[in-house]
């Protein structure tokens, strides 16, 4: 008897060890994967980071972007979301509201739109990856101070500060391009929507231009004052904020700008889970999540959707519905780091739409679900 148990106890500790050592493996590769600091020529098809000098996350740990050169002349600006910072308590409980540190995000630029699958057909372009840690769209220069008891704080609200020494060191390796897809998702679509007229500077070679802005609607009356005071973003970014719709007001501002030479797409889920959580925030006071909350939000994004169409002529438009719940008929946020590949709406996927784009045919899909 004690021979048996004495072996099942060894079993036991192996099968432990084993799955210790299968997580850490697992985990290896994703979390806590980190990809090496370039130096010298890179590797085609490999990723890299680039810290650079004084680039900070806002809790001051350092902060740094991703790059993959592709062996085709195109190239990917790649913004990442995570929640957001709209006032001073916001950015005094920072946790509670968006990421505050960029470690342990290399691991998303690998999946869904960064993908190699052979099913991507942006696996062979260039991706030049900008991690988010600032609370701020990926758009500010500013420091929020604050005491804590008697501890004197600071956030810092830096975005587009790392952002812009990010692109700096980065274009070196990126050649001159002829292909431009500027996109990001949560956060990095608001990100996309206020940074892609700047990114598109940085590009003057690129002549097939695309902005993608992935499941980003808030309505808030003080983004102006938020961009201008909180964040302190360049006032190139913040003047163009004159309503209660960032996104509307930054994309229609480039198409203003910019005319047919950018292609336009906006992307979202129909009763997005988690903006509307945020949304009930800006009205409220509290995060919370309802099928009312969702009703509210799918009236937005109709409004939204319908002021886009009558105010970018040929823009494109894909509404989707994934991860529906029961009870409120809330639904799945964001869609092009993860399900990107998944035929969704018309048998067409997130992907095939804006690939399609890329090479001239904008089109929309799933406005059937907003109720038109």
């Amino acid at each position: 008897m004690k021979k048996a148990m004495k072996i099942v106890g060894i079993t036991l500790i192996a099968a432990v060890v084993i799955t210790a050592i299968v997580v850490g493996v697992i985990l290896g590769k994703t979390v806590f994967v980190k990809h090496p600091e370039i130096k010298g020529e890179p590797e085609i098809g490999k990723w890299y980071r680039i810290t650079p000098e004084g680039a900070k996350s806002s809790d001051g740990s350092e902060w740094h972007g991703l790059i993959r050169v592709g062996s085709e002349n195109k190239v990917v600006v790649y913004f990442f979301g995570g929640g957001v910072s709209i006032n001073g308590y916001t950015s005094e409980h920072g946790k509670e509201f968006f990421a505050t540190t960029a470690k342990v995000q290399d691991f998303v630029a690998s999946g869904g739109i960064g993908s190699t699958s052979e099913e991507n057909p942006f696996r062979d372009w260039t991706f030049l990856v900008l991690p988010y840690a600032s609370g701020d769209f990926h758009s500010g220069t500013g420091e929020y101070h604050y005491t804590d008891g008697s501890k004197e704080k600071v956030v810092y609200h830096n975005g587009y500060n790392n952002y812009s020494a990010f692109m700096d060191a980065a274009m070196p390796y990126v050649g001159n391009p002829d292909t431009l897809l500027i996109t990001g998702f949560s956060a990095g679509g608001f990100a996309t929507s206020l940074l892609a007229d700047d990114v598109i500077d940085r590009f003057p070679s690129a002549e097939n231009i695309t902005v993608c802005v992935d499941s980003s609607l808030l309505l808030y009356d003080g983004w102006h004052e938020t961009a201008s005071e909180l964040w302190q973003s360049p006032a190139l970014i913040s003047d163009r904020l004159t309503g209660n719709n960032l996104v509307f007001d930054s994309l229609t501002a480039l198409y203003d700008k910019r005319g047919d030479t950018v292609k336009i797409l906006f992307d979202c889920s129909y009763r997005d889970d988690t903006l509307q959580e945020y949304q009930a925030y800006i009205r409220t006071g509290t995060m919370t999540k309802s099928k009312e909350n969702g009703d509210l939000f799918q009236k937005n994004l109709a409004e939204m959707v319908e002021g886009l169409q009558e105010n970018i002529p040929g823009v494109g438009i894909y509404i989707w519905k994934y991860g529906e719940d029961s009870e409120t008929y809330n639904t799945q946020h964001t869609i092009i780091s993860s399900n990107v590949f998944d035929k969704l709406e018309d048998d067409v996927s997130v992907s095939d739409w804006i690939h399609s784009a890329v090479n001239g045919d904008v089109q929309s899909h799933g406005l059937e679900l907003l109720g038109r």
